[in-house]
Parts: C-alpha cells; structure tokens; sequence
C-alpha cells in the first residue's frame, strides 16, 4: 500500500522509555506460562522444594550477566541486539554467526508459541461446548493479531504487552498473597526453599535447566535501544529491572505454591498433577472463576510473548536489510508508525509457513512444535549469550574506557562460567527438557553449530566478494 512506504532506513528514535522495554522483556518471559508450564518439570525432576532458590541464583547469574552487558550498551547500540555487541567484541564473522542463531532462535520461539497457543485455545474453546478445531486455525489468528500489533508503533506494542503482563502477573500474585495470609500450607510458613540444604541437592541441575529456559528474551532490552529514549542509561536500567523483576516473581510464586502443598510434598503433587498444580490451588484459595479467569491468561499470556519475540525477530532481519546482508526491502519502515513492517511481513509469513508445514505432517502442537522448538531455542539463547560475555570481555581488554573492573572483566566472566555450565546441562539432558527421544532432538545442538559455521563461511565470501556489505556488519549507531 503506498500510504505504507518509507525510504526510511533507520527506527524512529525516542519512541519508548525503559518501562515499554521492561514490558517487552517480561512479557517475552511469559511469566505465567513459564511458571504454569516450566516450574511442575523442574519441582519433579529437579531439586523439590529447593526451585524457588534455584530462580534466585539464576536471577543473581543474569544480574551479573548484565553488569557486562550494560557496560558494553554505553558503546553499541543497535537494533540488531547481541549480533551487534558480538561483532564489535569478537569480530565480523562471529557477529554474523551470531545473528543467523539470533533468526533462527528467535523465529523458533514464535512457532513453538503458536503451537502451545493452539493447543491451549482448541482446549479452551471446547472445555466451554465449542468445536474442536486444527490448531493450526488458533495459531493462524494469532500470527495475524501479531502482525498487525507488531505494524504499529512500539509504544502501541509497549502497552498491549503492560495490559496483559499486569494481568497474568496480578492473579499468581494474588495467589501467593492469600497463601500466605492463609498461613501457607501443611508447614506453615517457612524459608526452607532458600537454604543451600534445599537448593544444592541431587536434581539440582535438572532444575537450572528448566529455570534458566524460563529467562528468555531479555535481549529486548538492547534491540529497542535504538528506539529508546536516552539508550545508553535507558538500556541498562530496563535490564536490571526486568531481570529483577522476572527472578523475583518467579521465586515468589513457586515459593508460596512449594508451602501450599508442603516442602515434603510438592515433588510427588507436581509429578501426580503437572498440568494442573497452580490450577488447582487457585480453583481452592480464590474460586472456580478464578481459575477459569487464569486459563484464559494463558492464552493472552501466548500473545504477549508472541508479540515480543516478533518484534525481536523482525528487527534483527530489519537491521540485517540494512547493512546489506539480505534483501534491503526488509529495511523499509512503516511511514507513520516507523515499525519495519517489511520485515514483520517477512516474518509472520516464515514462522506461519513452518507451523502450517508441521501441521501437515501430523506435528503434536505441545509435544513436538511447542517442545522441540523451545528447546531449540532454549540451547541457541545460551549460545548467544555466552558469545556476548566473550565479546565484553575481548571488547574491554583492548580499552578499559573508564568502565570498572567488576564490570569489565570480573562480572562476563563470572557469568561465562555459569552460562557454560548451563549448556552443558541443557545438552545433557536434551530428552528431559524437550520431553522426547527422537534423533531430531538430539541433533538439534549440531544444528545450532552449522548456523554458526555458516555464519563463518558467509562472512569470509562477504569479506572477498562484498568488502563494502562486510564493512558494515554489526554496525552500531553510537
């Protein structure tokens, strides 16, 4: 449409403050489905009563990740996001190999959004006399409502995403709050779910799967700096809050379900009633409405992380269009909204193309789009970010810039250390994590390693056939 066009090739600046981030990284969480879906797994499998200080420590191991990371904001900004931060630490190549896991990664946690969206809503509709329809109808709907939520303007996005993260947010809490006031559980009240006894035991790194899975997308935070107001403060300040905010509701909200049904017992309940363990204490703290209240939740809770891993995905195939990497139409910019509609085109159509190619062969939309796709991405974040604590650290050893070396130095290695240990464990127990056996999911950490090979590969073409396209990876507008 012609009122569309935009020869613009650069995001409109001073468009969203550090709340509308803390929105889009909280939302990209998706708090309630992550709690809902994430802590039955990690409470049977992993450490028991211990979870609540597990999302403690990982809260602490992403605080410290973002001590480097914030440091490094000062200087890069960009709406490529880690591709950026990586290509000025490590170099060019490793900056495109990270931007190929950054695409794929983020468009697998879109489509394995619409599968549990599908999933979620046929079983929602026909717990209520509706007929039961492909999930591939729901995951079809939703693609679209992404879309043209996603065309708008960021801030427009920004406040979609408050609504529902507010609201999912709001009835876990209320939950928590009258567990407490109630006096807890067959145990009262106690802090046994934060002493090392309870944490450090076996099952301890089943559970640091589970909940470091449960932290994805804070990247936002650097991909919308290029739209913030006041980037280098605005930046730093949104990832401290939402990485905050994200570890302590989530321990909060497992620490009050752990004394509703007792630290001796929540391993045995969360193995006897995965699907349903918060479900059926809000149903006999609140009400049946409450209940029926948190299910649709769930379903807008699916929205709102959809709608943020969009806007994620299709900034980075903007900011790819634009240096020239891949087709530049993806670079256009939407005349009034100054959203890279182009690119959001590309992307709904990309992640609705693969779900619609799954459904057709007969994909299970929870065990083998939502899973194996999670999982996937799960491994490629890891990547990505132990990436950035290399690129911080080589970035900073060549000039320290009056940066401080907690900073600098002590907090990205720290934090490569704790990340590594978390792929480690996350590749160890792949079967456990994507709930499946197959050899697709056992390759899929080789796959992760072809992306960054050819990353390599396209780099060094670039570099001979295209000098002045691989001048400009990573470019920063700082």
């Amino acid at each position: 449409m012609p009122n569309e066009m935009s020869c613009s090739q650069r995001l409109k600046s001073g468009t969203i403050g550090a709340a509308h981030i803390v929105f889009f990284v909280v939302a990209a969480a998706a708090p309630l489905t992550a709690v809902v879906g994430a802590s039955p797994a990690a409470f049977s499998l992993g450490n028991g009563a211990g979870v609540p200080g597990t999302y403690l420590l990982v809260g602490m191991l992403y605080v410290t990740f973002s001590a480097g990371f914030a440091a490094m904001t000062r200087f890069v900004s960009s709406a490529s996001g880690f591709y950026a931060y990586v290509a000025h630490g490590l170099g060019k190549p490793s900056g495109l190999a990270c931007a190929l896991v950054s695409l794929a990664t983020y468009n697998a946690i879109d489509i394995a959004v619409y599968g549990l969206f599908g999933f979620f809503a046929d079983d929602m509709v026909r717990s209520v006399g509706g007929p039961h329809l492909p999930w591939i109808v729901y995951a079809a709907v939703l693609s679209l409502a992404v879309y043209f939520s996603g065309k708008r303007s960021l801030a427009f996005s920004g406040t979609l995403l408050a609504i529902c993260m507010v609201a999912e947010i709001l009835i876990l809490a209320v939950l928590g709050v009258s567990i407490l006031l109630s006096g807890g559980g067959p145990e009262g009240i106690t802090t046994q779910s934060f002493v090392p006894s309870s944490v450090f035991v076996k099952g301890f790194g089943i559970s640091l799967v589970f909940v470091v899975a449960s932290f994805l997308g804070f990247e936002a935070t650097a991909i919308f700096g290029e739209e913030a107001r006041d980037a280098k403060r605005t930046v730093a300040r949104a990832t401290y809050v939402s990485v905050l905010l994200i570890a302590a509701f989530y321990a909060f909200v497992t620490w009050t379900i752990t004394l509703y049904y007792g630290t001796a017992n929540i391993a045995l309940a969360a193995t006897d009633h995965a699907a349903d363990l918060y479900l059926s204490a809000i149903n006999a703290r609140l009400s049946p409405a409450a209940g029926a209240v948190m299910r649709l939740l769930l379903i807008t809770s699916l929205f709102a992380c959809a709608l943020s891993f969009h806007n994620t995905a299709n900034r980075y195939l903007f900011s790819l269009g634009r240096e020239g990497v891949l087709w530049r139409g993806f670079s256009r910019t939407h005349s009034v909204h100054y959203s890279p509609y182009v690119a959001g085109q590309a992307q709904t159509a990309l992640a609705l193309g693969v779900s619609i190619l799954l459904w057709l062969a007969g994909a299970d939309p929870y065990a083998v789009v939502f899973a194996w796709m999670s999982t996937f991405a799960s491994i490629g974040i890891l990547v990505m970010q132990i990436m950035v604590c290399l690129a911080v650290l080589v970035f900073f050893s060549r000039d320290a810039r009056d940066v401080d070396l907690y900073s600098r130095c002590i907090a990205p290695a720290v934090s490569l250390l704790g990340l590594s240990l978390c792929l480690v464990l996350m590749v160890a127990n792949l079967s456990l994590v994507s709930g499946s056996e197959s050899w697709v999911v056992d390759a899929l950490p080789a796959l992760v390693i072809a992306l960054l090979v050819t990353g390599f590969i396209l780099a060094a073409w670039m570099r001979q056939s295209r000098p002045l396209v691989y001048a400009n990876l990573g470019s920063s507008l700082t």
